[in-house]
C-alpha cells in the first residue's frame, strides 16, 4: 500500500514518521532549553523585549553591564563543549546538513544533535543574536539520520530520512508543516521528487501535530489585516524586493566578511574565543539590547510600525553585525531568523519611506515589513519557494501573498546576479566543497550514457497477464520488479513483489491484472548521461533498478511485449563503465 501511495516501503513510512515524532518533540525541548538559558543569563524570557536596559535580578549590582559579561560567560561554557565533543555545531549548521546528505550519505554522528542543542541554547540565552531553526534543522538531521542507520535503511533512504528530520524541526518550531516540507526539498535535498515528497511529507505532519499539542496551535505573529488596494502599488513590492535582495546579499558576504577578520585575529585556544569574543558582542548589546537572542521582538515592533525609519535601518545593520559577529566568534545558531528580522526592519524602513512620498500609504509600513521578510531571506539563500511559504504560514496572512511572490521573485534574481552563491553554500565553497558539482566517487560516470551500464534485459510482463501468473514470472527474477508493458510494448509502470504480494492477498486475486497492479515509475533513456541519472538509479535500488527505454518510448531492446525492456542497476554496485 506505501508503494502505491508513492511514499516508499513501509519501512520508511514508519521511520519517516519516527523521525517526525521524535523532530517534533526535540524542537519544543530545544525551545525550552532556550527559554531556560535565557532565563538564566538575563533574568527574562526575552531580554529584547524588554525597555531600557533592565539589570539581571540574579547579579543586581551589575546593573545595564552584565549584559556585556553574559554572551563571555556563555562562550565560556558551550566553548568547550563544542571544541571536545562536536566541532560541526559551531556556526549556523544548515551547510552542515547539505554536506551530508550531497557527500556523505546522510550520515550524520548522533552526538552532534546533543551538542547541538546545548551550544545553541547557551550562545541564544547568553544573547547571541542567532536563529534557532539552524540548529533545529541540525538536530532533527541528525536523528533522522541516527534512526535510519540503526534502522540499516538505504543510502537513498538515509538521505531522505535526514530531510524528513529538518522538515520536521521546521514544522514543530514555527509551526509551519508546509514551509518545513519545502525547506527540506529546496535546501537540505535540491530535489522534488514524489519518492522523498510524501515522505518528508509524513514527517513534517507527524512534527506539527506534536508541536501543537505541546506549544499550542496559532499563528507564529497575531498582526492585523494588511491590504493592497491599488495594483500599482505591485510596483513598490517588486522596487522592495530589489532593495531587499541586495541586502540578504549584503547580509551574506557581511557574515563570512566578519568571520574571516575574527580568523585573522585570534590566535588563542579555539575553545577561549567565543569566551573572549562574547566581550565585543556584550558591548554591542550594551548600546542596543534590542540584538540580545533571536530578535522576534524586534521583528514584531517593526511590523506594528513602532518605530522610526533611522531607527529601522540602524536595527537592520545592527542586527547584521549583531549575527556576524555572533558567529564568527565561534557561536553555534543559524541565520535563518535573523534574516526575517533584517527584512522585516529593511521593509518597515520602505514602507515608512513609501509612505511619506505617497500619502496613501501612509500606516501601510507593516506591510512592507512583512514582504521584506520574504525578500531577504529569498535574497539570501535563493530559495523562493520556502519564502514565499514561510512567511505565509508565519503570519496567515493571504492577502499579501501576491506582492510577496513578486518581491520574493525579485529578490532571488538580483541574488543570482549578484552573487554565485548564497548564505549557506558559500560556507561550503570555502571549504573546496561545489553542492552543484557531481560528487567525487562519481567522476568516473562523466562522459559515459546509460546504454553502456544497463544490465541485460528481465522480463516484461504485459498489463493483461493475471496477477498470479505473475508471481512465477517475478520469483524467477529473483525478488526484483519487473517492468510492465502494454499491447504496444510501451512501458506503462512497474510491478514489485510487494504490491504484488498484498493483491494477492485480496478476495478477487483471481481477478486482478499486471495492469491494475502496476506503479507508474520514471524511465531512463537509452542516450541519457550516466552522471546525471546516477540518483535516480541509486533512489530506486530497492526496486532493482529503473526501466530503460529508446526514447520512443517502447522498452530499449524493441518491442515484443513479453521480452522487450532492459534495466538499469545502481552504478556503485554493479555497474562498470568503460575506460
Amino acid at each position: 500500500m506505501a508503494e502505491r501511495l508513492g511514499v516508499g516501503s513501509l519501512h520508511l513510512v514508519l521511520l519517516s514518521l519516527a523521525v517526525g515524532v521524535g523532530a517534533g518533540l526535540a524542537a519544543v525541548a530545544f525551545r525550552w532549553l532556550i527559554v531556560g538559558a535565557t532565563q538564566l543569563f538575563s533574568g527574562t524570557a526575552d531580554y529584547a523585549a524588554t525597555q531600557g536596559n533592565p539589570a539581571n535580578h540574579w547579579v543586581p549590582w551589575l546593573g545595564p553591564a552584565f549584559v556585556v559579561l553574559a554572551p563571555a560567560v556563555g562562550g565560556l561554557v558551550y566553548g568547550p563543549l563544542v571544541q571536545r565533543f562536536a566541532s560541526e555545531a559551531r556556526g549556523h549548521g544548515v551547510p552542515e546538513v547539505m554536506y551530508a546528505v550531497a557527500r556523505k550519505g546522510g550520515r550524520i554522528k548522533g552526538r552532534v544533535a546533543v551538542v547541538k542543542a546545548l551550544a545553541s541554547a547557551l550562545t541564544i540565552g547568553s544573547g547571541g543574536s542567532v536563529g534557532r531553526e539552524g540548529p533545529i534543522v541540525q538536530i532533527g538531521s541528525a536523528l533522522g539520520s541516527r534512526l535510519g542507520t540503526l534502522a540499516g535503511s538505504s543510502e537513498a533512504q538515509l538521505r531522505t530520512l535526514v530531510a524528513c528530520g529538518a522538515a520536521g524541526g521546521i514544522a514543530a518550531t514555527f509551526n509551519a508543516p508546509i514551509a518545513g516540507v519545502f525547506f527540506a526539498l529546496e535546501l537540505i535535498l535540491r530535489d522534488f521528487a514524489a519518492r522523498s515528497f510524501a515522505a518528508v511529507m509524513l514527517s513534517s505532519i507527524a512534527a506539527s501535530v506534536v508541536g501543537r499539542s505541546l506549544l499550542g496551535n496559532y499563528p507564529f505573529l497575531q498582526l492585523p489585516t494588511f491590504t493592497v488596494s491599488n495594483p500599482a502599488e505591485m510596483l513598490l513590492f517588486a522596487l522592495l524586493g530589489l532593495v531587499a535582495g541586495g541586502v540578504g546579499v549584503l547580509f551574506s558576504k557581511v557574515l563570512y566578511a566578519v568571520e574571516d577578520v575574527c580568523d585573522w585575529l585570534w590566535r588563542g585556544p579555539e575553545w577561549l574565543r567565543p569566551a573572549v569574543g562574547g566581550l565585543l558582542l556584550g558591548a554591542l548589546l550594551l548600546v542596543l539590547p534590542q540584538m540580545y537572542g533571536v530578535g522576534y521582538p524586534v521583528l514584531e515592533n517593526s511590523v506594528l510600525g513602532h518605530y522610526a525609519f533611522g531607527f529601522l535601518l540602524l536595527l537592520a545593520a545592527a542586527k547584521i553585525l549583531a549575527t556576524s559577529l555572533t558567529i564568527g566568534i565561534g557561536g553555534s545558531g543559524g541565520v535563518f531568523a535573523p534574516s526575517l528580522v533584517i527584512g522585516a526592519t529593511v521593509g518597515a524602513a520602505f514602507g515608512e519611506a513609501a509612505g511619506a512620498v505617497f500619502p496613501s500609504l501612509a500606516g501601510q509600513a507593516g506591510a512592507f515589513a512583512l514582504v521584506g521578510m520574504g525578500a531577504v531571506f529569498a535574497g539570501s539563500t535563493r530559495a523562493a519557494i520556502t519564502a514565499g511559504l514561510v512567511i505565509f504560514e508565519l503570519t496567515g496572512e493571504y492577502t499579501l501573498i501576491l506582492p510577496l511572490l513578486l518581491a520574493v521573485l525579485v529578490a532571488t534574481a538580483i541574488s543570482a546576479v549578484a552573487s554565485g552563491d548564497t548564505i549557506y553554500t558559500r560556507k561550503l565553497l570555502r571549504r573546496g566543497v561545489d553542492l552543484s558539482a557531481p560528487a567525487p566517487g562519481r567522476a568516473g560516470l562523466r562522459g559515459h550514457t546509460v546504454a553502456e551500464a544497463m544490465g541485460a534485459p528481465p522480463q516484461a510482463l504485459v498489463d493483461t497477464l493475471s496477477a498470479r501468473e505473475a508471481g512465477r514470472f517475478l520469483a524467477e527474477a529473483g525478488g526484483r520488479a519487473l517492468p510492465v508493458v502494454d499491447s504496444q510494448g510501451k512501458l506503462t509502470g512497474v510491478i514489485t513483489p510487494g504490491v504484488l504480494a498484498e493483491g494477492l492477498e485480496d478476495d478477487d486475486a483471481d481477478l486482478l491484472t499486471v495492469g491494475a497492479l502496476a506503479q507508474g515509475s520514471g524511465a531512463l533513456g537509452e542516450d541519457e548521461p550516466l552522471e546525471s541519472a546516477a540518483e535516480a538509479v541509486l533512489a530506486a535500488e530497492q526496486t532493482g533498478g529503473l526501466p530503460v527505454t529508446d526514447g520512443q518510448g517502447p522498452c530499449a531492446g524493441g518491442s515484443a511485449p513479453s521480452t522487450s525492456c532492459a534495466g538499469s542497476s545502481p552504478p556503485h554496485r554493479e555497474v562498470n563503465p568503460p575506460a
